[in-house]
């Protein structure tokens, strides 16, 4: 299949299927990274820091990444607008009949019952970019000893954002700068 065809169907699934927001196209992504060679494991924990750092929703900024990657500016462009779509048109057409929705048990029930799914799939997605982030398993295998499975610099770093972050309440801006200025000194 062509590859931006290719691209154009797994962002139009994956905007069909990704309830909860951005985060939510993280199990997608690793999905397409076993599937294609558009771009590894690793490169998601890259995308979801370059699209964490850039303004716009993060689902549409990993689509963009993620179609560059695979097909230019061109799968950069059909990737956003069929990760999109969907959400779209299932707007209008909820907006169309939305009085009908309101207090349709069945809605009701159909979104009680995907908060929790939601919940479970950002989860996994959050413990895949934990693995990649924090946890050096090449290392641990080659010599088998604990103190190699960990990064413990990053761990060190994610740490001090966490708590830095909890007390001081400062703007997210500033800790994903200090972060990337940490990254480059000490070569992470």
């Amino acid at each position: 299949m062509n590859t931006l065809l290719r691209l154009m169907y797994e962002f139009a699934k994956t905007g069909l299927f990704s309830i909860g927001g951005g985060l939510a196209t993280l199990p997608f992504l690793y999905e397409m990274s076993d599937k294609t060679s558009w771009f590894s494991h690793a490169d998601i924990a890259d995308m979801i820091a370059v699209s964490e750092s850039t303004p716009g929703p993060i689902g549409i900024n990993m689509s963009t990444f993620s179609g560059f990657r695979a097909s230019g500016i061109a799968g950069g462009i059909l990737a956003s607008l069929s990760l999109a779509a969907p959400s779209v048109i299932i707007i209008l057409i909820i907006a169309k009949f939305l009085e009908k929705f309101r207090s349709n048990r069945y809605v009701e029930g159909a979104l009680y019952g995907l908060r929790p799914a939601s919940i479970a799939m950002i989860s996994a997605a959050g413990l895949n970019v934990a693995r990649v982030a924090l946890v050096n398993l090449d290392a641990y295998a080659a010599t088998g000893s604990l103190g190699d499975l960990f990064l413990w610099k990053a761990i060190l770093l994610g740490i001090i954002i966490f708590v830095a972050q909890r007390k001081l309440k400062l703007s997210p801006i500033i800790y994903i700068l200090i972060a990337a200025v940490v990254g480059i000194v000490f070569k992470f």
